[in-house]
């Protein structure tokens, strides 16, 4: 896939706000200072979009960015930050698991996991939320740079063996890297595959029903 475009389009809490469900979408989400925003940066090619900060759980919206006018990017709160108020916290977490949940146009959800620690709790614990949800999921491993190639197979492998705790298959994993784009083009070329069996009429045909119903 090439990236001819990407542009921010919204900042919502409320999923009735959203775009209409028309086009395909991808949610990116993993626990605070995972590299989210770097990494989003770094596949559509385009410095900024995404704002990189210092300060774990710097999103705290539902961002939209629309990739070649064709399929959206979406950008998700971190989660497991533990600087935020335990009320914060849940209204987050309702927020989130409401999209996820809700959003007809969504395909998969872009989990991602640092390479560099264990298998934490809180990503298996949403893995498995999203397995009992029957959500389609893929792992994304990140900062596959600031260590060696075998370090991070390492936590790979230690991560499927968690997950074959309770799944049967384990989801697609792609390796990557901001810095140096590893796994640029194996992400993209995922997304790819997934949009071009989706049937903007049909979406269409389902919105129109929705609104329908109201």
């Amino acid at each position: 896939m090439i990236i001819k475009s990407a542009d921010f389009i919204c900042s919502n809490t409320q999923v009735s706000k959203l775009p209409p469900p028309l086009k395909p979408e991808y949610a990116f989400i993993g626990r605070s200072n995972v590299g989210k925003s770097s990494l989003i940066n770094m596949l559509v090619a385009k410095k900024g979009l995404a704002k990189t900060s210092q300060t774990p759980g710097k999103t705290q919206l539902i961002n939209h960015f629309l990739i070649n006018e064709n399929w959206y990017l979406v950008d998700l709160p971190g989660y497991g930050y533990a600087r935020i108020s335990k009320s914060k916290k849940e209204d987050w977490n309702k927020f989130i698991r409401t999209y996820l949940n809700k959003r007809e146009s969504l395909q998969c959800v872009m989990v991602l996991i640092d390479s560099r620690v264990e298998p934490q709790k809180i990503d298996l614990e949403f893995c498995n939320w999203l397995g009992e949800k029957g959500l389609s999921f893929v792992l994304i491993f990140t900062k596959a740079d600031k260590q060696s190639r075998v370090k991070t197979d390492q936590t790979v492998a230690a991560f499927r063996k968690e997950l074959l705790k309770t799944f049967e298959e384990i989801p697609q994993v792609f390796i990557t890297s901001a810095e140096e784009h590893t796994g640029r083009e194996e992400v993209l070329a995922f997304i790819d595959s997934i949009n071009a069996n989706f049937d903007p009429k049909a979406a269409a045909l389902l919105f129109e029903d929705f609104k329908n119903s109201i």
